[in-house]
């Protein structure tokens, strides 16, 4: 039994992926909340993954997956440090809201 299924085009890929950042880029600039904006930041960095995964299927060398997973555990790092940053911060300010955080001196 064969299959007929042909992979999809890099362009939905592409597509996809430019809808990811956009999302997070908008999400960043707009959210003052600390934990909307880790979020954002994380939907940017699947955004570059899933580029990064797309143009690696035209390359024989896996460098696009070997670079994807080594930005995996970057933002696991990254999300971990933030979040305990964002919550000592609440713990301080008592507030999530970047715009109230302003105070560092102290």
């Amino acid at each position: 039994m064969t299959s007929d299924l042909t992979p999809l085009p890099s362009f939905y890929f592409l597509m996809v992926a430019a809808a990811l950042f956009s999302i997070g880029l908008g999400v960043i600039v707009t959210k003052r909340n600390a934990v909307a904006v880790l979020i954002g930041i994380e939907l940017i960095l699947n955004a570059v993954n899933l580029n990064l995964v797309t143009f690696s299927r035209h390359d024989p060398s896996l460098r696009g997956q070997l670079f994807a997973l080594f930005v995996i555990v970057v933002a696991a790092a990254e999300a971990a440090i933030a979040l305990a940053i964002v919550l000592k911060t609440y713990q301080y300010f008592r507030t999530a809201d970047l715009d109230q955080v302003s105070d560092l001196k102290n």
